[in-house]
């Protein structure tokens, strides 16, 4: 799972960001101010780092230029500031990218995607992590879709696995049935969200040693479902 780095001063923008990088599968910590961002960034194993150029204490500009004499990832500035001066600047402390606010969730998580497949193109490195999730005794090889639990390959069928992966690439994230439903069958799918549940009980018989007691796929009432990491 890829890890990422916000820095970003303003909660409410942080916390979205978060959210629908989370929701891709992304691994997100944040910082609120300069320094705390650049001791994260700079003591971390972070693969892209998304960083406002506005921050309190130590400013963006000062932090990508500090970040780019250490560190060989992808650093994308963002900024309410429209000027070409700020973006050639940016530019030319090394930053990969310049976003200006507001934008759409979905332009930023495309960007983000991008440069990341770019830089492992660029190092070519083959990224095991995004092909393969394994959590304790679990091994979810998503390239050949199977599963396996200690060793021993359980079969699933086409939604369950689509729901345990998708699970499992959001750990300790809790989702209800709805959101589970429109995302794996479609918002416009003919069904009901009962077979959310009826996939859940059927992934917990071939992955839990006890399915009455999960340790994976846990339940968390009324609010949903929850993959414990």
């Amino acid at each position: 799972m890829k890890k990422l780095l916000i820095v970003e001063d303003e909660a409410s923008i942080a916390e979205l960001e978060r959210d629908y990088l989370e929701i891709e599968g992304f691994e997100v910590d944040m910082a609120h101010n300069g320094e705390e961002g650049l001791r994260m960034a700079l003591e971390g194993e972070y693969d892209l780092l998304l960083l406002d150029v506005m921050l309190p204490v130590i400013s963006g500009f000062d932090i990508c230029k500090q970040i780019r004499s250490t560190k060989d990832i992808p650093i994308l500035m963002v900024s309410a500031k429209k000027e070409d001066v700020d973006k050639i600047r940016g530019l030319g402390l090394g930053a990969d990218d310049y976003i200006v606010k507001p934008f759409s969730p979905s332009e930023l998580v495309a960007r983000v995607k991008a440069h990341l497949a770019r830089y492992d193109r660029l190092v070519g490195r083959e990224d095991r992590e995004t092909d393969e999730i394994q959590i304790r005794g679990l091994r979810i090889d998503k390239a050949s879709r199977r599963v396996f639990v200690n060793g021993k390959e359980v079969p699933c069928t086409t939604k369950e696995f689509d729901v345990l992966v998708f699970l499992a690439s959001n750990p300790n994230r809790v989702f209800s049935k709805e959101h589970l439903f429109d995302r794996i069958w479609g918002i416009d799918s003919m069904g009901d969200i009962a077979t959310v549940t009826v996939h859940i009980r059927k992934i917990r018989e071939k992955i839990e040693h006890d399915p009455s007691n999960p340790q994976y796929v846990e339940t968390v009432w009324g609010a949903g479902y929850r993959f414990h990491a």
